[in-house]
């Protein structure tokens, strides 16, 4: 019979232990000894070189012979029995007897080999653990923490006093593994580690892959010398033996160096778990050999078991209370986001859109309008960014506490933006919403230079785990404070209502637009009503007349005088019509001008204006006063057409043998610049206010020369330039007209 260690003999090294197979080494601990048996023959397959020095039997004798060479028949029925049960009970032990010593076996499957491992008992008793007492002593702890951390210290000194070991750890593992001690319970002399982290290189991968397969991890003494496991050389053989559930397994000899390093002589470590994820470890270290019972082992598996089960509660009851405090933050803004008011516009510069998550930045992007809250980058380096988020942000979302690793920019952006919230607020991201963190500098104790994690030996010859653990302070940049659960939940819940708000203000700013053009609309059809009406009468009146005096001059009784009297009324009739077509002309081409706007002093086009009716005023004696006016961005022709208007109507509608005294007044008001034109003329009754602007709309019909069409211009010039007009008048004791350029 041909037999064959099965030892891995992969050339493992600090470079390469990524990848290490370490579940299947071929070789065992010493404090034991392992059979595998074929499931449907129970025929022993695998055996520990270490046999004989616990049955008398060598493997060679062993292998491929059945399990009775070893215990009874009836031992072996019980096994069967044990085995094929609907699921064997994995808390309890198998209890083999050889050679009068009794065993404890913990068996299971690995593919289609049941692997049994023998351990004497360490203190020749089964007894159980007092689990009622156990169980008490737990809840117990739950009532008295006040947090997470604190259930980690009791539940650190209650596994030590449990299984005796000199130090245990609560090991917590970050989203990179890394490690923080965040409990421990130890013996006086022990130099603490409570606060070192360990980087996540000191658990490789597949070291972390194994302790969610087998939960709980057991060296009984560094300095054991592994034992190789043997098979007959067969080709139906499995090559290599999955001791990824064995408590006996060898471990890996890079871990047994670092342990070494550390002063550690033995080791109990247990997975705590959540949402099927490695969280942390309970991590006991002895500085002498130590084997612990299987029972005492179960206790301390089952403060693991009892500890998963409230992190999840515990952090969920940190994150509802601190989302409740949230809650209360953002009650007010949402109160104001329900009031219909254009809320991004008249309130983006409230402080709780960005303490509420305790951001130090808040901006928000609408209709490429960036209104800014807190502390916010500049532009030169908050568009680039902008830009970036849009392109990358995946679903429009993106969170970090680490911008640099992903935008290298952001290195100059520290003090404002080192970690941030985003949300797009349409599909495009041209609107968006930001939350900003700035850099958060902070010290990480290592246990030992993380950096140093391989070191060269003092020979030059090998590379080996670190040798120093003693502290060492690390100084980390570029990362904000990381973001929580419930800041995230509510910033996206902030984004959503924000994007209804915008949503709301452009569908406001629709109606408005809709309002305007409606209004527009109305005017128009008025103006066109005017037309209309100057088509059917007034147009008509001269026109009438044209023809009826036309007719008398075809008579030819018709003397001279009566003749010549008819012509001139026809020219009269001819030139009304003249200056309705002129105004008509003059009111079309100021609702259609295509000038632009400049920044113009108004000193100087109301100079150029009085210059122009210099004769006229001297006629009248008038007497014009002024105040300084202020430049104005307007359009420059319909100003002085403006100016021109409102000067001539002072003039026009003078009284008799009364000197006019007209009085050009400016001030600032808080929306408008405010131009007033005071004159001493016959003035008006304050009922046709707002009719004399009207297009034609005049109030004096005897003067044949005035249509009503001046102020009706300068109501269309005052629209063009998004102002107002006013009169206010007295009958005899003259009027007021008042224009308003916005601010």
């Amino acid at each position: 019979m041909n037999i064959r260690s099965i030892v891995n003999k992969d050339n493992t090294n600090l470079l390469n232990c990524e990848s290490e197979p370490i579940h299947i080494p071929g070789c065992i601990q010493e404090h034991g000894f392992l059979l595998g048996l074929a499931a449907d023959s129970l025929l022993i397959r695998y055996s520990s070189e270490n046999v004989f020095t616990y049955t008398g039997f060598t493997h060679q004798q062993l292998l491929g012979k059945p399990l009775q060479q070893l215990c009874s028949a009836e031992q072996e029925d019980l096994l069967r029995e044990f085995l094929t049960a609907a699921s064997f009970d994995q808390s309890q032990p198998f209890v083999f007897t050889i050679n009068n010593v009794k065993y404890n076996t913990k068996p299971h499957i690995s593919n289609s080999t049941v692997i049994l491992e023998f351990e004497p008992f360490p203190d020749g008793t089964l007894d159980l653990p007092n689990l009622y007492k156990q169980t008490q002593q737990f809840v117990s702890y739950l009532n008295d923490a006040q947090d997470l951390r604190q259930l980690c210290q009791s539940i650190a000194q209650e596994t030590r006093a449990i299984t005796g070991y000199d130090r245990v750890m609560i090991y917590r593992f970050d989203k990179n593994y890394n490690g923080e001690v965040i409990a421990e319970a130890k013996q006086e002399e022990l130099l603490p580690l409570l606060g070192h982290n360990y980087p996540h290189t000191d658990i490789p991968a597949q070291a972390r892959a194994l302790y969610l397969t087998n939960m709980l991890r057991m060296i009984v003494d560094v300095d054991y010398t592994p034992v190789p496991l043997y098979t007959i050389a067969d080709e139906k053989e499995e090559k290599h033996l999955d001791l990824s559930l064995s408590i006996l397994r060898s471990v890996s000899p890079i871990h047994i160096e670092y342990l070494k390093n550390m002063g550690v002589k033995a080791t109990l470590t247990i997975s705590l778990l959540q949402d099927n994820k490695l969280w942390g470890l309970i991590s006991c270290h002895h500085y002498s050999q130590k084997n612990i019972p299987h029972y005492t082992r179960l206790s301390a598996l089952l403060q693991g078991y009892f500890f998963t089960s409230q992190i999840k509660v515990r952090q969920a009851a940190d994150e509802y209370n601190y989302a409740q405090y949230i809650e209360d933050n953002i009650r007010p803004l949402l109160e104001l986001m329900s009031t219909g008011d254009d809320f991004i516009a008249q309130h983006y510069h409230n402080t709780l859109l960005r303490d509420c998550i305790r951001a130090s930045g808040f901006v928000i992007v609408q209709n490429d309008t960036i209104f800014r809250n807190g502390k916010v980058p500049p532009d030169r380096q908050l568009l680039p960014l902008l830009e970036w988020l849009k392109e990358h942000a995946g679903n429009g979302q993106f969170s970090t506490d680490h911008l640099i690793a992903v935008y290298p920019p952001a290195e100059a952006m520290n003090d404002t933006a080192a970690g941030l919230i985003y949300h797009a607020l349409d599909s495009g991201g041209k609107n968006c919403a930001l939350w900003l963190r700035p850099e958060m500098e902070k010290s990480i104790n290592w246990a030992g230079n993380p950096s140093k994690g391989i070191v060269m030996d003092s020979a030059g010859a090998r590379l080996s785990p670190r040798k120093s653990f003693e502290l060492w302070k690390e100084v980390v940049k570029h990362y904000s404070e990381e973001w929580a659960v419930p800041e995230l939940t509510t910033a996206a819940r902030l984004a959503g209502n924000l994007q209804k708000q915008a949503h709301l203000a452009d569908i406001r700013r629709e109606e408005n637009r809709y309002k305007e053009l409606a209004a527009k609309l109305e005017a128009a059809n008025a103006e066109l009503e005017n037309f209309n009406w100057i088509s059917a009468h007034d147009l008509k009146e001269p026109l009438r007349k044209i023809q009826l005096f036309a007719s008398r001059t075809f008579y030819s009784e018709v003397s001279l005088d009566v003749y010549k009297d008819s012509l001139v009324k026809i020219q009269n009739a001819a030139s009304k019509i003249q200056l309705l077509l002129d105004s008509m002309l003059s009111f079309a081409t100021m609702s259609k001008s295509n000038e632009e706007f400049e920044k113009i002093n108004l000193n100087n086009t109301l100079t150029q204006v009085l210059g122009k009716y210099r004769k006229e005023i001297n006629a009248k004696e008038a007497v014009i006063t002024t105040d300084a006016l202020p430049q104005l961005s307007v359009l420059p022709y319909q100003a002085e057409q403006l100016f021109s208007n409102l000067i001539s109507n002072s003039l026009k509608f003078s009284k008799e043998d009364v000197p006019l005294k007209l009085n050009i007044s400016y001030h600032r008001g808080p929306r408008h610049h405010i131009i007033s034109f005071s004159d001493n003329g016959i003035g008006f009754h304050n009922k046709y206010a707002d009719i004399i602007f009207k297009i034609f709309q005049s109030l004096n019909k005897e003067n044949q020369s005035n249509i009503g069409i001046g102020l009706a211009i300068c109501k269309k010039i005052m629209d063009n330039h998004n102002g107002m007009i006013s009169a206010e008048g007295q009958e005899g004791h003259g009027a007021v007209f008042s224009v308003s350029f916005p601010l």
